[in-house]
């Protein structure tokens, strides 16, 4: 299988040297570094070529470097059933850079691109509708982004003694601990999975 992959990326090397900064075969995957320019005539290459046939998108996502000029990299996955094969492209870009949405080539991507603009603040250029998908109305920052506060935000639920929704000052009920899957959370009253047989022998 390794074998196949290193012959793939070679051949994609080769027919699009435009588009692929890198490549390197890693975990029994391939893993493209693209020009972000470039993404989507790369990924309608890799589903109209015969030795790929790359044309299902399994899932696009953003991963933050905060600590990089170029912070963010949009991350595609792609699965080939054509040639059983798996492909990783990744596009390193800007905060305040613009990358091409793929939607014109791949229409699924709709809403995983909204959802990277919604968790991290990625933005999309010819999206057709890129606008907060998971998070409020209204609502201000990008909750994975690295820097993101866990405190000093609002949340919203639906009070069911109030038959309303309401917004609450985000609080985090308990300070930060290591879990040993023994311990229960303070003050709670139940049995841990397998000492239910202890409480019987007694």
């Amino acid at each position: 299988m390794s074998e196949a992959l290193e012959q793939l990326g070679a051949h994609i090397e080769l027919k699009r040297p435009d588009c692929v900064l890198g490549w390197e075969v890693a975990y029994g995957e391939l893993n493209i570094d693209v020009a972000p320019a470039s993404i989507v005539d790369f990924v309608d290459f890799l589903r109209i070529d015969n030795n790929c046939k790359f044309s299902t998108l399994v899932d696009l996502s953003g991963v933050d470097y905060p600590q990089r000029p170029k912070r963010f990299d949009v991350v595609y996955q792609f699965l080939s059933m054509y040639q059983n094969q798996r492909i990783r492209l990744r596009c390193a870009v800007r905060e305040d850079e613009m990358i091409p949405s793929i939607t014109s080539v791949h229409p699924s991507a709709n809403w995983f691109e909204r959802e990277a603009f919604d968790m991290y603040g990625i933005l999309f250029s010819g999206h057709p509708d890129l606008r907060r998908l998971l998070t409020d109305y209204g609502f201000r920052g990008y909750p994975l982004r690295k820097d993101f506060p866990t405190t000093g935000y609002t949340e919203v639920r639906y009070d069911e003694t109030a038959k309303r929704v309401v917004y609450e000052p985000v609080k985090l009920v308990q300070e930060y601990r290591q879990f040993d899957f023994m311990s229960p959370w303070e003050g709670a009253h139940y049995i841990l999975p397998g000492d239910e047989k202890k409480e019987e022998a007694k």
